[in-house]
């Protein structure tokens, strides 16, 4: 298959094209390579990874304010359950890319912003800090009870 058909076998059959691409690099067959496609996937699969971890940071986030600044006894339980949920989540993308704590610092403000605008529209009479309240380090952010004092 040459490069032009498999740039074509993309649009037409992308699990196709995936099998197509594996065998090419497996093989060494290097010059049949749809290279710009496939930097595209590459590049796609690094921001998709991106993406969840934000959005398991800033849920992750907001059920810490909850749960340390919602006085909801009843609800106590479920958001220490999801806390549960998203520090697995975020380990697990950690255990795959370690590299990722240093991302997890570099966004950590602004998700934290995100997560207290959320806390304020869904709790407006909860006061909540606008300075950060929990631990810069990521060890302890994913495993510290932040509501025990």
């Amino acid at each position: 298959m040459t490069s032009t058909s498999n740039k074509t076998l993309y649009n037409q059959d992308f699990a196709l094209w995936i099998e197509e691409t594996i065998k090419q690099l497996k093989s060494g067959n290097f010059s049949q390579v749809d290279l710009d496609n496939l930097i595209e996937e590459v590049e796609s699969l690094g921001k998709s990874q991106r993406k969840a971890v934000r959005s398991y940071l800033i849920r992750l986030l907001e059920h810490l304010l909850k749960r340390r600044y919602v006085m909801m006894f009843d609800c106590y339980r479920g958001w220490e359950i999801e806390i549960r949920n998203f520090r697995q989540r975020l380990k697990l993308e950690l255990e795959d890319s370690p590299s990722l704590k240093n991302y997890i610092k570099e966004i950590l403000p602004k998700s934290y912003q995100i997560a207290l605008e959320n806390m304020i529209d869904s709790y407006p009479d909860t006061d909540f800090p606008v300075v950060y309240p929990f631990s810069d380090n990521i060890d302890e952010l994913l495993n510290h009870k932040f509501w025990e004092h």
